[in-house]
């Protein structure tokens, strides 16, 4: 790909830190395209879950996509968008060893503490890690440096149960355009990460009021 249009914006030898994106749904699907089309050439997509019908609606994959891993549907995606092939695990991360930026897009709050304390806490393999979050019209991402004592603090204190977390209506748990948003601001914290500007530690984006917070670290 030609990407003159940004080498003002992000040198291209930055972009060949691995980049693990966490989940191949809402978050990730469009997180995954929007680094592909911006140049990161290491990506590596996790997911143990197949395309469903209700997914197409709001998340990347095509019609003819139900019933494939995930993982496999979205790197033809990616490839045929870009030309990059991204490595693909299709499996849930429990304490597998990864490497560079993680990015979560995972829909539980169990499975956030799982991927956290195993496999991210006081990780000196993972420099930054981003926790993107969203419900119906709302996008909050957390970005950390998961070997600062300051940052795991503040983090540890944004985990809760499954049980305390607000659950909307089914009809109303998820639309395409706050992908496209928390995408934007994923891929826009990497870039930061990845040109040495400091990312904001947490950003909170409500596209039903459009108001945006940050928060600095």
């Amino acid at each position: 790909m030609d990407f003159r249009r940004q080498l003002d914006l992000v040198k291209e030898e930055a972009l060949v830190t691995p980049i693990a994106v966490v989940g191949c749904g809402g978050i990730g699907t469009f997180t995954a395209l929007a680094l592909a089309k911006m140049g990161c050439r290491n990506l590596t997509l996790y997911d143990d879950d197949l395309v469903e019908g209700h997914n197409i609606p709001n998340q990347l994959y095509r019609v003819e996509d139900v019933g494939r891993a995930k993982v496999d549907a979205l790197a033809e995606i990616l490839k045929a968008f870009t030309g990059l092939s991204p490595d693909r695990r299709r499996e849930r991360v429990d304490g597998q060893r990864l490497m560079g930026v993680v990015i979560a897009g995972i829909d539980s709050m169990k499975a956030r503490k799982i991927l956290w304390q195993k496999s991210i806490r006081y990780r000196a393999s993972v420099p930054l890690y981003l926790d993107a979050r969203m419900g119906a019209e709302v996008a909050r991402l957390y970005t950390i440096r998961p070997a600062d004592p300051d940052d795991v603090r503040f983090y540890e204190r944004t985990l809760y149960d499954d049980a305390e977390a607000f659950e909307p209506p089914c009809t109303a748990a998820s639309i395409i355009y706050n992908g496209f948003s928390i995408a934007a601001l994923i891929a826009s914290q990497v870039k930061k990460f990845l040109m040495g500007e400091g990312p904001r530690q947490e950003i909170l984006f409500d596209l039903k009021t459009l108001t945006l917070t940050t928060t600095e670290g």
